[in-house]
């Protein structure tokens, strides 16, 4: 549960059908929560927030529009933190529209992509999440 911050029934559910091999059950957590976000595709966003982030150097900034159903998980520090690496996202790799950031490898993490962690999070939280829109700015442009 810690791993991935599942639920207990779906990490218990997870370790009975891996017949306890740890890895194999944190994969199984992983896909399922992909599943349950594919699912949750048609919801309306209609709460949000507004996440930014500023280079070092004052010289490079973004704000990004990351968007969800209720106001109670727009408060969540796991969504806000999303928000924040995204925003860092558009200010390290400049991406010209959502969709190709959503395909951008996390910079972070080069195993994934923008798009695995929205769908990880909203797999997780249980409601849709999505990107919604960005702008960057840089000194000069």
């Amino acid at each position: 549960r810690e791993e991935t911050g599942a639920g207990i029934m779906d990490c218990k559910k997870a370790l009975e059908e891996a017949k306890g091999d740890f890895k194999k059950a944190v994969e199984l957590v992983k896909v399922r929560g992909l599943e349950r976000a594919e699912k949750k595709q048609d919801r309306e966003t209609t709460e949000g927030y507004v996440a930014s982030y500023v280079h070092s150097n004052g010289k490079l900034a973004a704000l990004v529009e990351l968007v969800c159903e209720t106001d109670f998980v727009a408060r969540n520090d796991e969504f806000r933190s999303l928000g924040q690496d995204i925003a860092m996202q558009v200010v390290s790799m400049n991406p010209e529209t959502v969709d190709d950031l959503l395909e951008q490898e996390f910079i972070k993490d080069g195993g994934a992509t923008i798009s695995f962690l929205v769908k990880s999070l909203s797999g997780k939280i249980g409601e849709k999440i999505a990107v919604k829109r960005f702008v960057r700015y840089q000194v000069g442009e």
